[in-house]
Protein backbone atom coordinates (compact mmCIF):
# COMPACT_ATOMS: atom_id res chain seq x y z
CA UNK A 1 0.00 0.00 0.00
CA UNK A 2 1.42 3.45 -1.07
CA UNK A 3 2.64 5.15 2.10
CA UNK A 4 0.58 8.01 1.83
CA UNK A 5 -2.12 5.94 2.44
CA UNK A 6 -0.91 3.55 5.57
CA UNK A 7 -2.04 6.46 8.40
CA UNK A 8 -4.33 9.20 8.78
CA UNK A 9 -1.28 11.50 9.42
CA UNK A 10 0.74 10.39 6.52
CA UNK A 11 -2.64 10.66 4.58
CA UNK A 12 -2.94 14.54 6.06
CA UNK A 13 0.26 15.30 5.84
CA UNK A 14 0.00 14.67 1.96
CA UNK A 15 -2.77 17.07 1.57
CA UNK A 16 -1.71 19.41 3.30
CA UNK A 17 1.49 19.56 0.59
CA UNK A 18 -0.35 19.64 -2.34
CA UNK A 19 -2.74 22.13 -0.94
CA UNK A 20 0.28 24.07 -0.35
CA UNK A 21 1.91 23.80 -3.92
CA UNK A 22 -1.72 24.66 -5.04
CA UNK A 23 -2.08 28.11 -2.97
CA UNK A 24 1.54 29.07 -3.02
CA UNK A 25 2.61 31.76 -2.01
CA UNK A 26 0.52 33.05 -0.06
CA UNK A 27 -1.11 30.02 1.96
CA UNK A 28 -3.89 30.34 4.34
CA UNK A 29 -3.68 27.86 7.43
CA UNK A 30 -7.33 28.43 7.61
CA UNK A 31 -8.79 28.08 3.67
CA UNK A 32 -6.49 24.24 3.77
CA UNK A 33 -8.18 23.40 7.43
CA UNK A 34 -11.41 23.91 5.61
CA UNK A 35 -10.58 21.73 2.65
CA UNK A 36 -8.90 18.60 4.46
CA UNK A 37 -11.18 18.72 7.23
CA UNK A 38 -8.39 19.35 10.16
CA UNK A 39 -8.09 22.64 12.45
CA UNK A 40 -5.83 25.06 11.62
CA UNK A 41 -3.57 24.25 14.57
CA UNK A 42 -3.13 20.76 12.85
CA UNK A 43 -2.53 22.81 9.88
CA UNK A 44 0.14 24.88 11.44
CA UNK A 45 2.05 21.73 12.83
CA UNK A 46 2.31 19.87 9.66
CA UNK A 47 3.52 22.72 7.98
CA UNK A 48 5.69 23.47 10.73
CA UNK A 49 6.97 19.48 10.03
CA UNK A 50 7.53 20.09 6.36
CA UNK A 51 8.95 23.11 6.41
CA UNK A 52 11.87 21.53 8.95
CA UNK A 53 12.33 18.86 6.51
CA UNK A 54 13.36 21.40 3.17
CA UNK A 55 10.11 20.25 1.71
CA UNK A 56 8.57 23.48 2.18
CA UNK A 57 9.87 27.02 2.61
CA UNK A 58 8.89 29.81 4.29
CA UNK A 59 9.29 33.49 2.42
CA UNK A 60 7.54 35.70 4.68
CA UNK A 61 4.20 35.97 7.05
CA UNK A 62 1.19 33.22 5.95
CA UNK A 63 3.90 32.90 2.40
CA UNK A 64 5.47 29.67 1.60
CA UNK A 65 6.48 27.79 -1.32
CA UNK A 66 7.37 24.45 -1.66
CA UNK A 67 10.78 23.41 -2.75
CA UNK A 68 12.46 21.10 -5.22
CA UNK A 69 12.67 18.14 -2.52
CA UNK A 70 8.93 18.88 -1.74
CA UNK A 71 8.15 18.73 -5.24
CA UNK A 72 9.88 15.28 -5.99
CA UNK A 73 8.34 14.03 -2.72
CA UNK A 74 4.72 14.84 -4.51
CA UNK A 75 5.83 13.39 -7.29
CA UNK A 76 6.88 9.81 -6.11
CA UNK A 77 4.33 9.59 -3.83
CA UNK A 78 1.27 10.54 -7.24
CA UNK A 79 3.22 8.18 -8.68
CA UNK A 80 3.03 5.32 -5.80
CA UNK A 81 -0.83 6.47 -5.64
CA UNK A 82 -1.10 5.70 -9.76
CA UNK A 83 0.14 2.50 -9.69
CA UNK A 84 -2.39 1.65 -6.74
CA UNK A 85 -5.06 3.33 -8.25
CA UNK A 86 -4.14 0.51 -11.45
CA UNK A 87 -4.11 -2.07 -9.26
CA UNK A 88 -7.23 -1.07 -7.55
CA UNK A 89 -9.44 -0.75 -11.13
CA UNK A 90 -7.93 -4.03 -12.05
CA UNK A 91 -8.54 -6.21 -8.73
CA UNK A 92 -10.66 -4.16 -6.77
CA UNK A 93 -14.47 -5.20 -8.38
CA UNK A 94 -16.89 -2.53 -9.06
CA UNK A 95 -19.64 -1.54 -11.03
CA UNK A 96 -18.62 -3.00 -14.25
CA UNK A 97 -20.79 -4.81 -16.60
CA UNK A 98 -19.89 -8.63 -17.01
CA UNK A 99 -16.28 -10.45 -16.39
CA UNK A 100 -15.22 -14.13 -16.83
CA UNK A 101 -13.81 -16.11 -13.78
CA UNK A 102 -13.31 -20.40 -13.69
CA UNK A 103 -16.23 -22.05 -12.18
CA UNK A 104 -14.17 -23.91 -8.97
CA UNK A 105 -17.13 -25.96 -8.57
CA UNK A 106 -20.61 -26.40 -10.49
CA UNK A 107 -22.22 -22.76 -10.73
CA UNK A 108 -25.84 -22.28 -12.24
CA UNK A 109 -26.80 -19.13 -13.81
CA UNK A 110 -28.35 -16.60 -11.33
CA UNK A 111 -26.21 -17.94 -8.21
CA UNK A 112 -24.94 -15.71 -5.53
CA UNK A 113 -20.87 -16.74 -6.11
CA UNK A 114 -17.87 -15.81 -3.63
CA UNK A 115 -14.57 -14.18 -6.08
CA UNK A 116 -10.81 -15.05 -5.28
CA UNK A 117 -7.23 -14.97 -7.34
CA UNK A 118 -5.99 -18.30 -7.69
CA UNK A 119 -2.67 -18.90 -9.32
CA UNK A 120 -3.50 -15.22 -11.09
CA UNK A 121 -6.50 -15.72 -12.65
CA UNK A 122 -10.34 -15.16 -10.96
CA UNK A 123 -12.32 -17.80 -9.75
CA UNK A 124 -15.87 -18.44 -8.51
CA UNK A 125 -16.78 -20.42 -5.63
CA UNK A 126 -20.77 -20.79 -5.22
CA UNK A 127 -21.54 -18.92 -2.40
CA UNK A 128 -21.57 -15.24 -1.12
CA UNK A 129 -19.34 -15.62 2.48
CA UNK A 130 -16.47 -14.13 1.13
CA UNK A 131 -15.17 -11.14 0.65
CA UNK A 132 -16.01 -10.30 -2.81
CA UNK A 133 -19.18 -11.71 -4.50
CA UNK A 134 -21.32 -11.70 -7.73
CA UNK A 135 -23.99 -13.50 -9.29
CA UNK A 136 -23.56 -15.85 -11.72
CA UNK A 137 -24.75 -15.38 -15.23
CA UNK A 138 -24.35 -18.07 -17.31
CA UNK A 139 -24.11 -22.25 -16.19
CA UNK A 140 -20.65 -23.75 -15.71
CA UNK A 141 -18.87 -26.55 -14.45
CA UNK A 142 -15.77 -26.74 -12.40
CA UNK A 143 -13.25 -25.77 -14.44
CA UNK A 144 -15.34 -23.78 -17.13
CA UNK A 145 -15.59 -20.13 -17.58
CA UNK A 146 -18.75 -18.52 -15.76
CA UNK A 147 -19.66 -14.59 -16.69
CA UNK A 148 -19.80 -12.99 -13.29
CA UNK A 149 -21.90 -9.74 -12.63
CA UNK A 150 -22.98 -7.78 -9.78
CA UNK A 151 -19.80 -7.39 -8.28
CA UNK A 152 -19.39 -6.36 -4.80
CA UNK A 153 -16.23 -6.21 -2.34
CA UNK A 154 -12.86 -6.22 -2.94
CA UNK A 155 -10.45 -9.61 -3.44
CA UNK A 156 -7.98 -10.14 -1.28
CA UNK A 157 -4.66 -10.29 -3.17
CA UNK A 158 -1.19 -9.72 -1.64
CA UNK A 159 1.10 -8.81 -4.94
CA UNK A 160 3.67 -10.96 -5.43
CA UNK A 161 7.69 -10.14 -5.76
CA UNK A 162 10.09 -10.26 -8.83
CA UNK A 163 13.30 -12.11 -8.55
CA UNK A 164 15.66 -11.28 -11.43
CA UNK A 165 18.90 -12.99 -11.87
CA UNK A 166 21.08 -12.04 -14.07
CA UNK A 167 23.22 -14.67 -16.62
CA UNK A 168 26.39 -13.31 -18.04
CA UNK A 169 26.23 -12.23 -21.64
CA UNK A 170 27.51 -14.91 -24.12
CA UNK A 171 30.36 -12.74 -24.61
CA UNK A 172 31.00 -13.20 -21.07
CA UNK A 173 30.88 -17.07 -20.99
CA UNK A 174 27.18 -17.21 -21.53
CA UNK A 175 25.04 -20.31 -19.45
CA UNK A 176 28.44 -21.65 -19.22
CA UNK A 177 29.44 -19.31 -16.55
CA UNK A 178 26.64 -20.45 -14.53
CA UNK A 179 25.88 -23.19 -12.14
CA UNK A 180 22.59 -25.02 -12.76
CA UNK A 181 22.11 -25.66 -9.67
CA UNK A 182 22.73 -21.48 -8.60
CA UNK A 183 19.78 -21.10 -11.80
CA UNK A 184 17.72 -23.88 -9.84
CA UNK A 185 18.00 -21.75 -6.41
CA UNK A 186 17.28 -19.02 -8.16
CA UNK A 187 13.51 -20.25 -9.59
CA UNK A 188 12.70 -22.34 -6.27
CA UNK A 189 9.52 -21.21 -4.84
CA UNK A 190 8.66 -18.97 -7.69
CA UNK A 191 4.83 -19.45 -9.32
CA UNK A 192 6.37 -18.40 -12.28
CA UNK A 193 9.47 -18.72 -14.41
CA UNK A 194 10.44 -16.38 -17.26
CA UNK A 195 13.60 -15.75 -19.67
CA UNK A 196 15.23 -12.86 -21.41
CA UNK A 197 17.53 -13.25 -23.95
CA UNK A 198 19.37 -16.53 -25.60
CA UNK A 199 21.93 -16.73 -22.70
CA UNK A 200 18.61 -16.77 -20.39
CA UNK A 201 16.88 -19.76 -22.22
CA UNK A 202 20.00 -21.91 -22.47
CA UNK A 203 21.11 -21.49 -18.95
CA UNK A 204 17.14 -22.58 -17.64
CA UNK A 205 17.47 -25.56 -19.89
CA UNK A 206 20.74 -26.32 -18.69
CA UNK A 207 18.53 -26.74 -15.19
CA UNK A 208 16.33 -28.86 -16.56
CA UNK A 209 13.56 -25.61 -15.95
CA UNK A 210 11.74 -24.73 -19.35
CA UNK A 211 10.62 -20.67 -19.07
CA UNK A 212 6.97 -20.27 -19.36
CA UNK A 213 8.07 -17.79 -22.13
CA UNK A 214 11.37 -16.08 -23.56
CA UNK A 215 9.12 -13.08 -25.07
CA UNK A 216 8.39 -9.77 -23.17
CA UNK A 217 9.30 -11.48 -19.77
CA UNK A 218 9.17 -7.72 -17.89
CA UNK A 219 5.92 -7.12 -18.83
CA UNK A 220 4.50 -10.59 -17.70
CA UNK A 221 6.20 -10.44 -14.58
CA UNK A 222 5.07 -6.99 -14.10
CA UNK A 223 1.37 -8.50 -14.75
CA UNK A 224 1.67 -12.03 -13.20
CA UNK A 225 2.99 -10.18 -9.76
CA UNK A 226 -0.02 -7.75 -9.77
CA UNK A 227 -2.27 -10.82 -9.54
CA UNK A 228 -0.46 -12.38 -6.31
CA UNK A 229 2.33 -14.28 -8.53
CA UNK A 230 6.19 -14.60 -7.25
CA UNK A 231 8.05 -14.63 -10.52
CA UNK A 232 11.23 -15.52 -11.18
CA UNK A 233 13.13 -14.26 -14.40
CA UNK A 234 16.59 -15.43 -15.55
CA UNK A 235 17.64 -12.91 -17.98
CA UNK A 236 21.05 -12.18 -20.07
CA UNK A 237 22.67 -9.25 -18.21
CA UNK A 238 22.38 -6.88 -21.78
CA UNK A 239 18.49 -7.65 -21.46
CA UNK A 240 18.01 -6.76 -17.59
CA UNK A 241 17.25 -3.26 -18.40
CA UNK A 242 14.19 -4.49 -20.63
CA UNK A 243 13.03 -6.21 -18.04
CA UNK A 244 13.45 -3.94 -14.85
CA UNK A 245 12.08 -1.05 -16.78
CA UNK A 246 8.32 -2.38 -17.22
CA UNK A 247 8.50 -3.61 -13.34
CA UNK A 248 9.49 -0.40 -12.15
CA UNK A 249 7.08 1.48 -14.32
CA UNK A 250 4.41 -0.71 -12.58
CA UNK A 251 5.17 -0.20 -9.53
CA UNK A 252 6.32 -3.84 -8.88
CA UNK A 253 8.65 -5.40 -6.06
CA UNK A 254 11.83 -7.04 -7.30
CA UNK A 255 14.94 -7.58 -6.61
CA UNK A 256 18.30 -8.16 -8.98
CA UNK A 257 21.53 -10.23 -7.96
CA UNK A 258 23.91 -11.72 -10.42
CA UNK A 259 24.42 -15.68 -11.03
Amino acid sequence: MPEVLENQRAATRFRVLVEIADRQPAVSQGEIADAIGVTSQAVSEYIRELTEEGLVEMEGRSRYRITREGVDWLLRRAEDLTHYADRVTEDVLGTVGEDAAIAAERVSDGESVSLEMRDGLLHAVPGDEGPATGVATTDAEAGEDVGVTGFEGVIDLQPGVVAVSQVPPVRSGGSGAVDPDSVRKACAGADLTLAAGVEAVVALRKADIEPATAFAAGDVAAEAASRGLDVAVITAGDAVGRVTDPLREAGAEYEVTRL
